[in-house]
Formats: C-alpha cells, structure tokens, sequence
C-alpha cells in the first residue's frame, strides 16, 4: 500500500507542477515562480512527507521523479512518442548527473568517515 501512495504522491505533484507553475508564471511573472514552488512543492512535500503517503523506506527519488515522468508524458501525450524519443538524450544526462551525484557524496561520506576515525584515533 505505501507504493501505491508513493505512485499517488508523486503524481498528483506532477500533475500540480505541469500544470499550474506555468500559469502563475505567465501571468505574474518570477514572483509567481517563487510562489508556485512555494505553494506547489511545499503543500506536496508536506502531503507526501509529513502525513505520509511517500514511501520512506528503501532508495527513492523523491517528488522529482514523479514530477520528471509527469513533464515527460504530457509531452509524449501532447505531441506523440517522438516527443518521447527526443528527450532521451536529455534523460541519459540527468541520469549521467545522478549517478555522478551518487558517486560523490559516497566519496564525501568515506572522507567524513575516515577524517572522524583519525580524530577520535589521535584524542
């Protein structure tokens, strides 16, 4: 059942994302950027985090994935599978980033690790 919330989650922040930013942004400009991040992300985090409908347990990526695959489709749904096929080079970057990402703060967390062993060795 938490996947199920987590699937649920995600996507209704993806649907708020694709959806309603842009049409704050058009009309208010950056302020309605600021606003609808603000309003969007913060009432989903707290929906999806605080009261707990985001699965929590195991490796996940957030609200971003969700938000990412919404973007994503809508393209695919409003301008056929090749909008779908353009993006892959796009996505192979982000994936390219995350894993990157990943590599380095394991790296940053053994040099932390390491740093506080050396200290506590020499106290």
């Amino acid at each position: 059942m938490k996947h199920l919330g987590t699937i649920i989650g995600t996507a209704i922040a993806g649907m708020f994302v694709m959806s309603v930013w842009g049409a704050f942004v058009t009309e208010y400009g950056i302020g309605g950027g600021w606003f609808a991040g603000f309003a969007i992300i913060g009432t989903m985090w707290f929906l999806n985090h605080y009261v707990g409908i985001h699965n929590n347990d195991g490796a996940w990526v957030d609200m971003a994935l969700g938000i990412g695959v919404a973007g994503t489709m809508r393209g695919v749904f409003d301008n056929g599978i090749a909008a779908g096929i353009d993006s892959l080079p796009t996505l192979a970057v982000v994936a390219i980033g995350g894993i990157v990402g990943g590599i380095t703060a394991y790296k940053l967390e053994v040099y932390l690790a390491d740093k506080k062993a050396k200290e506590e060795a020499t106290s």
